[in-house]
C-alpha cells in the first residue's frame, strides 16, 4: 500500500513539474527578413516603376495634345475650340481612369500576395511550433503583444532560418 501512495505521488509530483514550452517571435524582423517578402516586394518595386515610366509617358503624349490644342485654339472659331476642348477634356478624364485602375490592380494584386505570404508564414509558425514541442508561441511587435522576453526565449533567427531554408527548397 505503501508503494502505491509513494508511486502515486512521484507521478504527481512529476506531472504537475512538467511546464509550458513558451517561446516568443519578433513579427517585424521575422517578416521584413524573410526571403520570400523580400522577392515579393522586390517583384513589385519594378512592376510599380514600370507602371510610372509608363503613366508619365501617357502623361507626356497628352500634355503635348494640350499644348499644340492651345496654339490651334487661338486660330479655330469659339464653337470649334469648345468641341475641341470637351474632346480633349474626355480624353483626360478617360486617360486618369485607365491610369487610377491599372494602379488599384497592380495594389490590389500585391496586397493579395502579401496576404496570402502572411497566412503561409502562420501556418509555418503553427507547424513549427508542433514539430519543436512549443505549448505557445507569442508574437512580438510594436503594439505590445509581448513586452518583454528573456533572449534566451526568442526564436526569431531559429524561425527565420528554418522559413528560409523551406522557401529556398
Amino acid at each position: 500500500m505503501k508503494k502505491i501512495i509513494l508511486i502515486i505521488t512521484v507521478a504527481l509530483a512529476t506531472i504537475s513539474c512538467q511546464q509550458d514550452k513558451i517561446a516568443f517571435v519578433d513579427n517585424t524582423k521575422l517578416l521584413n527578413e524573410y526571403q520570400e517578402k523580400i522577392d515579393i516586394e522586390a517583384k513589385y518595386k519594378g512592376k510599380f516603376e514600370t507602371f510610372g515610366k509608363k503613366r508619365d509617358s501617357i502623361t507626356q503624349v497628352f500634355q503635348g495634345e494640350a499644348q499644340a490644342f492651345q496654339q490651334e485654339a487661338q486660330k479655330l472659331s469659339q464653337s470649334v475650340a469648345q468641341e475641341k476642348y470637351q474632346t480633349l477634356m474626355q480624353k483626360s478624364q478617360a486617360i486618369q481612369q485607365q491610369v487610377q485602375m491599372e494602379e488599384q490592380q497592380l495594389a490590389m494584386q500585391s496586397q493579395g500576395e502579401i496576404d496570402t505570404l502572411l497566412k503561409k508564414v502562420k501556418g509555418f509558425v503553427v507547424d513549427y511550433g508542433k514539430t519543436n514541442g512549443y505549448t505557445f508561441i507569442l508574437g512580438k511587435n510594436e503594439a505590445g503583444s509581448v513586452m518583454y522576453g528573456e533572449d534566451s526565449k526568442d526564436i526569431t533567427d531559429a524561425l527565420l532560418k528554418a522559413l528560409n531554408d523551406a522557401y529556398k527548397k
